[in-house]
């Protein structure tokens, strides 16, 4: 009921995004159905309704990715202060985003079933009736077990994706090398202020001394012209780590083992963010392993059909543009932290500096749906240059899974910036609040938007061109 009422209270934007995932969940439900239909009319050839239904988990990845979009931007289920006081904790937060995730795919699951009735001429009293009644098999009962497990699908997958993204994480602080637990003195569980070394308790009343040393730091009196110490330096002698000087960036402490960790809930204790450019290297091998994987797969025998008529590859090509969507939405955060960084290099000015800054900060949020978006460009033009002259055009379900896919990705990229914009709410009034005009601030999203076309544009040109040259010789 709490999930209903937050769907039913929330701003128009959101519901407008709900109401663009369930029509993507209708759309799928529907190709679904449609891959049911053909194989109770051809209950002879198994394996081309096979691979029919393979060919439908594109469009449902792509509902599932735009789904936890939508999920990470919705502002009913976001934590707030106070909330955990009435019950409303991370946990329950995170299952009111999954089952407002499930209530809007299985709507979309709905419509498809009742598109689809009407489409076999069940439903009659609307127009197109029965337009689909040789394809879909209208002359065969229909097993509604099966056909209820495919209009599940969606909803179960989306619904379990965005229980796993939104899952609360326990805040741990990060040091150096990262937060570890450790047995410290006779099996003390947690993580220790200092590691003991060998024959630390055979030296008698070490562990004293250095005890009633700490304890005469914190309580000796400060000097008379000292100034006041902030709560958070405070802290940081508490904890026996060193604190920077006036004016000076907070140190971590030196050790190299990786052992010591900043105090929690302290302004010195630095966020757990992986850095992006981590990934760029593993996403470029991976892109450039299925371009290697197509290149060599020219040569084998083994084919399979592709949709709407187009030339039978071989089975290795398939894979290589797996790889290569997946290299490609590994590299784009990276990808995005390099624009970023080049747009602030050789004497940057303030409109160069914002921009790289912002691109830098959002490459987590922005980066990795640009790379699947990248990929989806890649793969459509490398379709259209393996459309055959005088062969089938595209088929009404061919096109209905390429619009669904591609209109997933792209809502999916602009979901993002959605969020990476909410994120940076804060920061842009303060910029507002200094006096930084307007006008900047919208020249700065445009050389933003200008350095990602000026790079994943070539990009996705040289991919395309790199996929379909087997599938062309």
């Amino acid at each position: 009921m709490l999930a209903l009422r937050l769907t039913r209270s929330a701003h128009p934007a959101v519901q407008l995004r709900r109401l663009l995932v369930a029509a993507a969940s209708a759309g799928t439900g529907l190709l679904l159905l449609c891959t049911l239909g053909y194989a109770l009319g051809h209950p002879d050839d198994p394996p081309a309704a096979a691979l029919r239904l393979a060919w439908c988990s594109v469009p449902l990845a792509a509902t599932v990715q735009f789904a936890v979009a939508v999920a990470r931007t919705d502002p009913g289920t976001r934590p707030r202060p106070g909330l955990s006081a009435i019950g409303l904790g991370p946990a329950r937060l995170m299952t009111i985003s999954a089952t407002t995730t499930a209530l809007s795919t299985a709507l979309g699951s709905m419509l498809a079933l009742l598109l689809f009735l009407h489409l076999r001429g069940t439903i009659t009293g609307m127009p197109f009736d029965g337009a689909g009644a040789q394809f879909l098999a209208a002359d065969r009962p229909l097993p509604v077990p099966g056909a209820l497990t495919l209009l599940a699908l969606v909803p179960a997958a989306a619904s379990l994706a965005v229980a796993l993204v939104l899952r609360p994480r326990e805040a741990r602080p990060a040091g150096p090398g990262g937060a570890r637990k450790a047995f410290g003195r006779f099996g003390a569980y947690g993580t220790g202020a200092m590691r003991e070394t060998f024959g630390a308790y055979g030296r008698f009343g070490a562990h004293l001394r250095r005890a009633a040393g700490h304890e005469q730091q914190r309580t000796a009196p400060a000097p008379a012209d000292a100034a006041p110490q902030a709560p958070a330096e405070q802290r940081l002698r508490a904890a026996g780590a060193p604190v920077p000087r006036s004016g000076d960036a907070p140190q971590a402490p030196d050790d190299p083992a990786g052992t010591l960790a900043w105090p929690p809930g302290t302004s010195a204790s630095p966020g757990r963010r992986p850095n992006p450019t981590a990934a760029l290297p593993w996403g470029v091998s991976t892109l450039a392993a299925g371009l290697a994987v197509e290149a060599y797969a020219g040569h084998a025998t083994a084919t399979t059909d592709m949709p709407g008529g187009l030339t039978s590859g071989p089975v290795g090509v398939l894979l290589g543009w797996l790889l290569t969507a997946v290299g490609l939405a590994l590299a784009g955060p990276g990808l995005t932290h390099v624009c970023g960084h080049l747009l602030q290099s050789v004497r940057p000015g303030a409109l160069r500096l914002l921009a790289g800054r912002v691109l830098m900060e959002e490459s987590w949020r922005i980066g990795r749906p640009l790379g699947i978006v990248c990929a989806v460009a890649s793969a459509a033009y490398a379709m259209a240059a393996l459309q055959k002259p005088d062969g089938p055009t595209f088929g009404p379900l061919t096109t209905l899974g390429a619009l669904l896919v591609a209109g997933c990705t792209l809502a999916t990229l602009l979901t993002a910036a959605v969020e990476a914009k909410h994120a940076r709410a804060d920061t842009t009034a303060a910029l507002l609040r200094l006096g930084a005009p307007t006008t900047m601030l919208r020249a700065a999203a445009g050389l933003r938007a200008a350095a990602l076309v000026a790079v994943f544009t070539p990009l996705t040109l040289a991919v395309a061109a790199l996929a379909a040259q087997p599938l062309t010789r």
